[in-house]
């Protein structure tokens, strides 16, 4: 059997370089995270028991270590925005699915193409772009960290491909690639032309959803109560992580992985994403899903970024609260403003019931609200 090896070293060459030994070395990889604190990082360790960790001051051998199964190739923590972080194993062969799917997504040329990776390699969505060039031999330039000049420069210098979080597009001019995967969380009501959504997760391997539509290989159906929670979103494929660290394996009969969110499929066979099954808001028996309220109040006069969640509330169970942060120099909206557009457009009880402006919304590093947080 082979070993987990962690990886505590920042993104860049010597981070694909120590990736790549450990694969030849038949090893599985756990990128870690060098932003978190020390005590998030042991408790990590702690829980997931690689046997090694390779940073700027060596290879050190950890104790009490436990074996990958043949084939494994990367241990990812998830993001923690259910809970406590999991470690979700992938192969070599559902990590060379993604790779090919994505890459077959976007009609990626090796011979014309160049990735740029940008965002941090602890979470899939950072590492996918790296895996992806080294199973397909797509050039790639591995960023230190996000930097807005740089990921412009790098377009000018023949870069076509960068993947993002909603925060970095807003921050950056990505008009200079030839497509722009943005995943994370919700994508802005408004997109440019070479702006591709993305639908999908650490257990998928990234995102296995675009535009709406899933990668050649993976299916997707909405629960029904028999297979599934009624109106969740199931995916399956060859993209899928084999297992959890603890040996548990979350797919339903039929090989279906259960994602946690709400969503429907069109007629088109497009798929809707609602949101978290745990984020519905039930406001005087009525459900509220926080991501389409969150698209109207976007598009109110002032709002920058907006988030909705709840609070108690002794008359309907649970209220509708918007978290909103405003342009520079623009003044807040009314309640009464934003509750008639999201009236019109989606239902009264729908409807915001509290309006609180904050000068940023928690987020986890890749991006996604931690709704939790808000209070």
């Amino acid at each position: 059997m082979g070993q987990l090896v962690a990886l505590d070293l920042p993104a860049g060459p010597a981070f694909v370089d120590a990736l790549v030994a450990a694969w030849d070395a038949g090893h599985a990889v756990l990128p870690l995270d060098p932003r978190l604190p020390r005590p998030a990082t042991e408790r990590l360790l702690d829980a997931l028991r690689p046997a090694r960790i390779v940073s700027a001051n060596g290879d050190v051998p950890l104790p009490g270590a436990v074996p990958t199964e043949p084939g494994d190739a990367l241990v990812i923590a998830t993001s923690g925005t259910t809970g406590a972080p999991k470690g979700v194993v992938h192969t070599h062969a559902s990590v060379t699915a993604s790779a090919l799917a994505t890459s077959a997504g976007l009609a990626v040329d090796p011979d014309r193409d160049r990735w740029v990776a940008c965002l941090p390699p602890a979470h899939i969505g950072g590492l996918s772009v790296i895996t992806r060039s080294l199973v397909t031999g797509t050039p790639c330039t591995v960023l230190e960290r996000f930097d807005a000049a740089s990921v412009e420069h790098e377009a000018r210098r023949g870069a076509t491909l960068v993947s993002l979080v909603a925060t970095a597009l807003g921050r950056c001019d990505a008009s200079g690639y030839r497509s722009v995967l943005l995943g994370g969380a919700a994508p802005p009501t408004e997109l440019p032309p070479n702006v591709v959504t993305t639908y999908g997760m650490t257990e998928t391997g990234s995102g296995c959803v675009y535009d709406g539509r899933p990668l050649e290989g993976v299916e997707l159906r909405i629960g029904d109560g028999t297979l599934g929670v009624d109106g969740e979103i199931l995916v399956r494929g060859p993209l899928l992580l084999r297992a959890y660290r603890d040996g548990t394996d979350p797919r339903l009969p039929g090989g279906w992985l259960p994602t946690g969110d709400g969503g429907r499929l069109g007629t088109d066979g497009v798929l809707v994403v609602l949101g978290r099954l745990a984020e519905v808001v039930v406001t005087g028996a009525e459900k509220v899903w926080p991501t389409p309220v969150e698209d109207v109040v976007a598009t109110v006069a002032g709002v920058a970024e907006v988030a909705v969640w709840k609070r108690p509330d002794p008359e309907w169970g649970e209220r509708v609260v918007a978290w909103i942060v405003l342009r520079p120099g623009a003044d807040a909206p009314s309640l009464a403003e934003v509750r008639a557009k999201v009236a019109a457009e989606i239902a009264p009880y729908a409807a915001p019931r509290e309006l609180v402006v904050v000068d940023a919304l928690p987020r986890t590093a890749g991006g996604k609200v931690r709704r939790t947080d808000l209070t």
